[in-house]
């Protein structure tokens, strides 16, 4: 058996092992919901302003604002930074 496969057995056993509740080694990341309107009130900025500035479609920050979707992937790791350093993102985004 190859070292591939034998690490994706592993991790597929690892993640079966974890959907039935039990302990595993494998580090199993949970993901906090963010809350997407205090990030743009913290920046203060309007729904379109923040939108735009952050090339987020309109609806989508509505859908995050109001609960109904969640951000996933770049666009939730963009919201941490702009919580963490609005400025920064700002200043980047301007040159």
């Amino acid at each position: 058996m190859s070292e591939a496969f034998k690490s994706i057995s592993t991790g597929l056993t690892e993640a079966l092992e974890h959907a039935q509740g039990k302990p595993v080694a494998a580090v199993v990341h949970e993901f906090k919901p963010i809350d997407v309107k205090a990030i743009r009130s913290q920046v203060g900025m309007s729904q379109r302003e923040f939108a735009a500035a952050f090339g987020i479609s309109l609806g989508t920050l509505r859908h995050w604002e109001q609960g109904t979707r969640q951000p996933h992937g770049p666009a939730r790791v963009l919201l941490n930074v702009v919580a963490k350093e609005p400025a920064v993102i700002l200043r980047a985004l301007a040159s």
